[in-house]
């Protein structure tokens, strides 16, 4: 070894070397070292589960579970409000008839379809219209503009002597309401005026359904007055009680709440499974949770609405007491009904 050169020494190395690797990889020694050495990030995530894959994993379980969720609660949400399915019997044979409220805030007008059965069907509605009771400072005014009032239900095909007019218990008083009655009567029309238990009753005979007389009651919530009012072994009975617009006479909420929830106690217990609900806040309540063109809705509990126009708050604090004097759970809004109504089925 001495004698040879640098040269020689280092082509004698490298054989050495050569040799001594090409042995231990034919035994597999390479293949150990790779075995033994640490992964590189590409082989962990294919060749194990490392946290980074599990927390997606999760993240997208529970971005799933969230989405299911959410999917679950509004369809929970929508799914769980109440529905009221029945069906009135429709009127076979029935002729035209229309009927105009004046009430303290306006007028609501009506043109049904009746039957001899007294089946009945709306045809037309109106509410709130108070152009008749607007800018009209003279008899001649107000004669004038019931005349095109009167003319729209003549020409929806209603003849004049089935055109009918009733004053609502809450409006009798009011001094714009007198001048109506006597330019009415100036136009050869009876104008019908009723007490709050009359009214109370007519309301009830066209809200509510035969089927539910005996588990059942009625509310009329107006601007002037509340009216309750039940059928117990076939007697019709009717309560009065604050309006919608007792604020505008300074009295408190409080004791408006207990003098109706008071009022609402009276009816009997097998009559408050359900309460047939009509009249200006409760149709103003109504609006907002109505499917489509459903006759019948089931309006939310008291503590659901939130307002600040007066009026509705009012409206409010009395559905609620008559929720509380009652226990009743189910309060259902008539989009068709009215008390004038019921006074067309008693002709």
């Amino acid at each position: 070894m001495q004698r040879l050169t640098v040269a020689g020494r280092l082509l004698i190395t490298a054989l050495i070397l050569a040799a001594i690797y090409f042995g231990f990889k034919y035994i597999g020694g390479v293949d150990l070292l790779k075995k033994l050495a640490p992964k590189n990030n590409t082989e962990q995530a294919a060749d194990s589960p490392s946290m980074p894959s599990g927390s997606s994993e999760s993240e997208d379980q529970a971005s799933t579970e969230s989405t299911a969720s959410t999917d679950t609660e509004a369809t929970d949400e929508a799914g769980s409000r109440p529905t009221f399915s029945y069906s009135p019997p429709a009127p076979e044979n029935g002729k035209l008839k229309g009927v105009v409220e004046l009430g303290a805030s306006g007028f609501n007008s009506f043109i049904i379809t009746v039957d001899p059965q007294k089946n009945w069907k709306l045809d037309k509605s109106e509410f709130g219209n108070s152009l008749v009771l607007e800018n009209m400072a003279t008899d001649q005014d107000i004669r004038e503009g019931l005349k095109k009032y009167i003319a729209q239900m003549l020409n929806f095909g209603v003849a004049g002597r089935d055109i009918h007019f009733v004053v609502s218990s809450g409006a009798v008083k009011a001094e714009n309401t007198q001048k109506i009655i006597k330019a009415l009567k100036s136009l050869n029309y009876v104008v019908n005026t009723v007490t709050p238990e009359q009214e109370g009753k007519l309301a009830l005979r066209s809200v509510l359904p035969k089927d539910f007389e005996s588990n059942a009651f009625v509310v009329d919530i107006g601007s002037g007055n509340t009216k309750i009012s039940w059928k117990e072994g076939g007697k019709t009975s009717a309560l009065e009680s604050y309006g919608a617009k007792y604020f505008q006479n300074g009295d408190d909420d409080s004791k408006v709440y207990n003098e109706v929830k008071a009022k609402a106690a009276e009816i009997p217990s097998a009559n408050r499974k359900t309460c047939f609900i009509i009249g200006g806040v409760p149709f103003e309540l109504a609006k907002e949770v109505r499917k489509g063109k459903e006759r019948y809705t089931v309006l939310n509990a008291p503590s659901a609405y939130k307002s600040t126009e007066a009026k509705t708050k009012a409206g409010v604090n009395i559905y609620k007491a008559i929720a509380d004097g009652t226990n009743c759970n189910q309060f259902v809004f008539d989009w068709d009904a009215n008390f004038t109504i019921g006074y067309l089925l008693t002709l």
